[in-house]
């Protein structure tokens, strides 16, 4: 006899891309279809959602697509809902905190998408909004679990590298603008005063990716940019990008390593994937992709030497073994939703919460700060800084 733990989740937001695709589909229905997520012999826990949002022909159609009973426009209800033990937001950055608190106020444990607000005094107060109220807390931190950072995690703990000594990340692609081609972006991605900015987005990832596969993030210099500043929207309607849409951020981490992430959505990738890291130590190199991973020890490693005047005799992608799948990879969100589902049933140890994501809020803060002064700023302890 299985005995089934039934989670309601509340989920806001999530008609929007990510949140259908990536936690809806993909992970809870997929959690769903699959029986739910054994934690012994006898026991699973299965997930209940509720879908919530301003759209009720979007609801409805989705609820439909994804096998849901129960979705509505109506959010504080739902969180008078004693069936729902859980509250996630997928909503876009600027509503995110007033529902969180919402939640919190009414007993919910907390999941959400990053950034968790707009400030770190606002991220960080809602960290200790939940820690005072009890509640467990979670914050999206996916790129930890993509196959190719699991397998770079693996050769750092291995040793592989030696002493590492710096990282460099490349991120991005094109979004077109919208007047040709539609564009594969929401609009407020690129309204400052919606939220949007590539700062904000994706300095949140590089924080915790740095602070848990390379050492604390201490120090930041970051440059910027809005390289385009009209685009069109989803009605096919012209609009000022006030947002930045490129970020070119060096970091200085613990153990003297150098870290540099280009982040852009206005460039054409020519590269293994749409995220690459490469990481160089003094035994060895490894670049890693989303799912792949490629590594080359010291003694593979070609003797290079600069001449202009002749066509290069190395093919720069040979001499690169890949890392083999030891395991199977699940998707990286569901991955997470996993683990923070087993930590509400059994309280099983997660520390990827709302203190980890106003760290990451207050990386982007800090790189804004070093764009505009133009300047590196230090990244000081968070709950020293703030508290």
């Amino acid at each position: 006899m299985v005995s089934i733990h039934k989670v309601g989740i509340i989920m806001n937001g999530v008609t929007g891309r990510m949140g259908t695709n990536q936690h809806l589909m993909r992970s809870l229905v997929a959690i769903r279809k699959e029986g739910g997520i054994p934690i012994s012999e006898t026991e699973v826990i299965f997930p209940e959602p509720l879908l919530i949002g301003r759209n009720s022909v979007k609801l409805e159609r989705l609820a439909h697509q994804a096998g849901i009973d129960r979705w509505s426009t109506d959010l504080v209800s739902a969180l008078a809902d004693p069936a729902y033990s859980v509250y996630f937001d997928a909503q876009t950055t600027t509503r995110r905190v007033e529902a969180v608190r919402l939640a919190i106020a009414a007993g919910k444990h907390i999941y959400c998408e990053k950034p968790t607000a707009m400030t770190a005094r606002e991220a960080y107060d809602l960290y200790l909004y939940a820690k005072q109220a009890g509640v467990k807390h979670g914050v999206v931190q996916d790129k930890l679990y993509l196959p190719g950072l699991v397998k770079l995690k693996t050769l750092i703990d291995s040793g592989f590298f030696g002493r590492i000594l710096s990282v460099r990340g490349e991120f991005g692609y094109w979004v077109f603008e919208g007047d040709i081609v539609p564009p594969q972006r929401p609009s407020w991605n690129y309204r400052a005063e919606d939220g949007g900015g590539i700062l904000v987005d994706m300095l949140c990832h590089w924080r915790y990716v740095l602070d848990n596969l390379f050492g604390a993030v201490q120090s930041v210099s970051c440059l910027g940019a809005t390289h385009i500043d009209r685009r069109w929207d989803e009605d096919g309607q012209p609009y000022a990008a006030t947002s930045d849409d490129a970020a070119y951020a060096t970091f200085e981490l613990a153990g003297n390593i150098i870290a540099h992430f280009n982040s852009s959505w206005c460039t054409r990738p020519r590269r293994d994937d749409l995220l690459t890291i490469q990481v160089d130590g003094t035994k060895g190199s490894a670049v890693a992709g989303l799912q792949q991973c490629w590594l080359q020890p010291y003694g593979a490693t070609p003797r290079h030497v600069w001449n202009p005047d002749i066509p290069n005799p190395i093919n720069f992608y040979t001499g690169w073994t890949p890392v083999p799948d030891h395991k199977p990879y699940p998707n990286a969100f569901r991955a997470q939703w996993e683990l923070f589902l087993r930590h509400v049933v059994t309280d099983s140890p997660y520390r990827l919460d709302l203190l980890e994501g106003a760290k990451g809020v207050q990386l982007a803060e800090k790189a804004i700060e070093s764009w505009k002064k133009r300047a590196w700023v230090t990244v000081p302890d968070l709950e020293r800084d703030l508290a």
